[in-house]
């Protein structure tokens, strides 16, 4: 008897991108003279290693860096930030998208901009600012289409990095997320889909709010990165650690018990089976994928 698969194997599958995702954990070195707390403490730092290989991964002759610190409270002062890391690191063809409303995210000057351009970063801040103000414009779908068919890096650091994925945590109350209801989710950019990421993980306690949103969908996978360690996600799938701390990958596929469907908003929640990996710099290792069998 066929399955499923078997039977619809002649179907075309989706593409696989052909671009990269740099997800960034927040707090990366952007200077060897001013190395933040968490960078003090490890010894297995590398100065601004995360930002050189954003920059070796640009395809092309003086290739154009896109900066869009739309999250960011100070979007000014973030992408000068950047302005002046990449000058450092060689590049030095930089544009600014500093986009503040939905209507700005469908600027020809903006979209020309992002058509030319060999990668993208979105700084850190506010993840929800990015999704309410770029989600479901031409600029996301543009970026969506250069990441499918062209050898094109997008990166993002914390809040930036948190967007890319879908579901996306975007806030969490003070009891650290083991109350039903404490951990807030809607839908990420979806550049990488079936993920949620999470970043500053160590340095902020948050394995167990990714626990509570992996436990509502065990079909996804949680990958929370910790500062100044990035995913470098090829494929679409095929996962790579960079950096000095830990990235921690939350699987929920194996869970044998949850109560996060029966108790009340408010409760703690139960989850058994939960798998926990701790990977370092340099690992490697393959995400989960399902063929989408409808649009």
């Amino acid at each position: 008897m066929k399955t499923v698969s078997d039977k619809h194997a002649h179907h075309k599958r989706p593409a696989v991108p052909k671009g990269k995702v740099l997800a960034i954990g927040g707090k990366e070195s952007k200077t060897t003279e001013e190395e933040t707390e968490v960078q003090e403490q490890n010894v297995n730092f590398i100065a601004e290693e995360i930002q050189k290989r954003f920059v070796e991964e640009l395809k092309g002759e003086n290739p154009l860096i896109a900066v869009i610190p739309t999250a960011s409270n100070d979007p000014v002062g973030a992408a000068k930030d950047y302005e002046k890391l990449f000058a450092k690191l060689g590049v030095k063809n930089i544009e600014v998208i500093n986009i503040k409303s939905r209507t700005e995210a469908s600027d020809p000057a903006y979209l020309k901009i992002l058509e030319k351009a060999a990668g993208v970063m979105f700084t850190g801040g506010d993840q929800l600012r990015l999704t309410a103000i770029l989600g479901g414009t031409p600029l996301v779908q543009l970026l969506k289409e250069r990441y499918t068919y062209e050898e094109f890096i997008i990166a993002g650091t914390s809040a930036g990095a948190s967007a890319l994925s879908t579901p996306m945590i975007y806030e969490g109350e003070t009891q650290g997320g083991m109350l039903k209801g404490d951990v807030r989710i809607t839908t990420g950019l979806e550049f990488v889909k079936d993920v949620a990421i999470d970043t500053h993980f160590i340095a902020r306690g948050r394995i167990v709010r990714m626990a509570q949103a992996i436990s509502t969908n065990p079909g996804c996978i949680g990958i929370g990165i910790e500062e100044d360690t990035a995913i470098l996600v090829s494929k679409g799938k095929m996962v790579e650690v960079i950096g000095s701390g830990l990235v921690t990958v939350v699987d929920g596929t194996g869970i044998t018990k949850s109560t996060i469907h029966q108790i009340k908003t408010g409760e703690a929640f139960t989850v058994c089976d939960l798998r926990v990996d701790l990977l370092s710099d340099k690992e490697t290792f393959e995400l989960p994928t399902y063929d989408q069998l409808h649009i």
